[in-house]
């Protein structure tokens, strides 16, 4: 994808533009655009919305609105995302719970990175959005999880991935359970901080990290 098409997306997005959006998602994929570098525009057409939201510059209904149409373009590309995916199927048995922690309604990444990481066969156990910690590590404990996803789009939840990782020590099960967190505002450098084993900027990322982390583990 070219740089003109990628800002032509998140531009769309950006003037909360339903309709090019979705146009430019289908034109994306009738020109064999990779999938990668689509949900590349994607997200950072909601990334660059999340941070207006954050200065003041756009406001709830519209970051909702933009939230509930770029949704709509990744489920154009689920059956291609399922496709690519699918074919490694080595996966299976893994248990991933994922969840948008306390504080935070929004779920459009973690919606994605739930269905990609379905499609590359492992077994996940979404919990939502708005999910406090206790209920998220209770979770792990209860299904054997070897994997705990943690997304928080804004700042004043990010605190909320790390109090994840703090019970799962408390409770004596951190060294079973690999954590994977994102969101517009986390970083590798916020990922160390906190003790994280992997950061993904988006949902192909995501997948990538997680391979790798249970490939060293196993």
């Amino acid at each position: 994808m070219g740089n003109d098409l990628h800002q032509r997306i998140v531009q769309a997005i950006l003037e909360i533009d339903e309709e090019e959006t979705l146009k430019l998602t289908r034109g994306s994929l009738d020109e064999r655009v990779p999938l990668e570098k689509i949900i590349a525009a994607l997200s950072e057409g909601l990334k660059q919305m999340g941070l207006l939201f954050e200065k003041g510059e756009r406001f709830i209904p519209e970051l909702v609105i933009a939230a509930e149409f770029v949704d709509r373009a990744f489920k154009i590309l689920e059956p291609y995302l399922a496709q690519d995916e699918g074919k490694a199927g080595g996966w299976r048995g893994v248990k991933v719970v994922i969840a948008t922690v306390e504080g935070d309604i929004h779920d459009l990444g973690k919606n994605l990175v739930a269905t990609m990481l379905s499609a590359a066969g492992f077994r996940v156990i979404d919990l939502g959005k708005d999910v406090a910690a206790k209920t998220i590590v209770s979770k792990a404990k209860e299904t054997g999880a070897q994997v705990v996803g943690l997304s928080a789009l804004l700042t004043t939840t990010m605190a909320h991935q790390e109090e994840v990782i703090n019970l799962l020590i408390e409770e004596g099960i951190r060294e079973k359970v690999k954590v994977i967190i994102g969101g517009a505002p986390a970083s590798q450098g916020w990922a160390d901080r906190i003790g994280a084993d992997a950061y993904a900027e988006n949902a192909l990322d995501a997948v990538r990290k997680l391979k790798e982390i249970m490939d060293e583990g196993m």
